[in-house]
């Protein structure tokens, strides 16, 4: 058995801290340096070392990245991007063309949004948006012989909807379409999407899997080497690779990403307690919750139940605003993920993009990130921002 088949029999953590590189046997570095350097010497027109020619193409430290990530997706191929949205458009040049459509969520993160209705459609590719959860609609908005990609996100961001992986993947496959899964909110440690019949999944590694709010990057992980083929292709072509140095931050974020989780988790589990009880509170949503509608699936589906939690509060749209602008501990910002916990309206914020459209959200909504801090912290500090 061969070193990368023993370590895709090996457990997650084992997979996150060794997968994708082998100790430098010149120095025995356990640790992939950083390669900056934008090109390399060529023993003689065509003879490379490695396979390595020019760093667009490749870099030794994305290439343990994008092996660690594969690993941990249970994936045939790992490629690393600048940025999740450049993940994204990669992926849908390599698959569609003009005249495709794509399904996407009715709920979608605001960025995804924005690339499709105002990217991708000009460029001559449709969209219908369906919720996740529901598998009969997403297939009623699959057009025969047009759809490429079911896209879903689950957890959805930020209304916390289960999509079925299982039968969204039957849906998309018995219509010809490749079903694409965002990963993003429950990271590799607590589900993978590929072992449940999805064909790609996607990643922002800026939040879970780089995990501490200092990079900005992206991943596509496929289990298909014929669409490999495409997507490296395609990456090359356009260029929105992850430098060497983002590489290496994601890869160490990737080494702890178990630990991070389970404590996200933690936090998340008690700071739901709380809100659940609060007369400020209208409505918490956490896929952990008995009383949430995708609770069964994401218990089937996933290993727990995530960091990120959405509530609604009593006295509308001015109240969450100032419940947000109040917090000390959870800091008002975008993005997601990292060890520091993040609090946001997100319809002011990260979904103000889909402000009038069918996938606003509710104007009562708050969205936070729940770090690693000592959780009773968290819980007073949303307690002086709420009364």
């Amino acid at each position: 058995m061969s070193e990368q088949q023993h370590r895709s029999k090996s457990g997650f953590e084992t997979r996150a801290i060794h997968a994708g590189y082998e100790p430098d046997p010149t120095t025995g570095a356990v640790i992939p340096p950083i390669y900056a350097t934008s090109t390399y010497k060529q023993d003689g027109v065509g003879g490379l070392r490695g396979g390595y020619e020019y760093s667009r193409s490749a870099n030794p430290t994305r290439t343990a990245l994008e092996g660690n990530i594969a690993a941990l997706e249970e994936g045939e191929r790992g490629f690393a991007f600048a940025s999740g949205l450049a993940a994204e458009d990669t992926l849908v040049r390599s698959v569609c063309r003009p005249g495709d459509h794509v399904v996407i969520p009715d709920d979608a993160y605001g960025g995804t949004f924005r690339l499709f209705d105002k990217v991708e459609k000009v460029w001559g590719l449709d969209h219908s948006p369906a919720p996740v959860d529901d598998v009969e609609k997403v297939a009623a908005a699959i057009r025969p012989g047009e759809t490429r990609l079911v896209w879903v996100e689950t957890p959805t961001n930020p209304l916390l909807n289960i999509g079925d992986i299982a039968a969204l993947a039957a849906v998309a496959h018995d219509a010809g379409a490749l079903l694409v899964v965002d990963n993003t909110f429950a990271s590799p440690y607590l589900q993978q999407p590929l072992t449940l019949g999805a064909d790609v999944v996607v990643h922002s590694t800026t939040k879970y899997c780089g995990g501490h709010s200092d990079v900005v990057g992206g991943a596509l992980v496929v289990k298909d080497l014929d669409l490999a083929e495409k997507v490296g292709f395609h990456q090359n072509a356009m260029g929105a690779v992850a430098g060497p140095f983002d590489s290496w931050l994601t890869l160490r974020g990737l080494k702890t990403l178990a630990l991070r989780m389970d404590r996200h988790c933690d936090n998340a589990e008690k700071v739901v307690d709380f809100l659940s009880s609060h007369p400020q509170v209208g409505d918490v949503i956490y896929p952990g919750l008995e009383t949430h509608p995708g609770h069964e699936v994401a218990q089937r589906q996933m290993r727990r139940y995530g960091g990120m939690v959405s509530f609604r509060v009593t006295g509308g749209e001015q109240h969450a605003l100032e419940v947000c602008e109040r917090t000390e501990v959870f800091t008002l910002g975008e993005s997601l993920g990292g060890v520091e916990s993040l609090i946001e309206h997100p319809g002011r914020m990260t979904h103000a993009s889909v402000a009038g459209t069918d996938l606003e959200v509710p104007a009562d909504l708050v969205r936070i990130s729940v770090g690693i801090e000592t959780a009773d912290d968290l819980i007073a500090d949303l307690e002086r921002a709420l009364d």
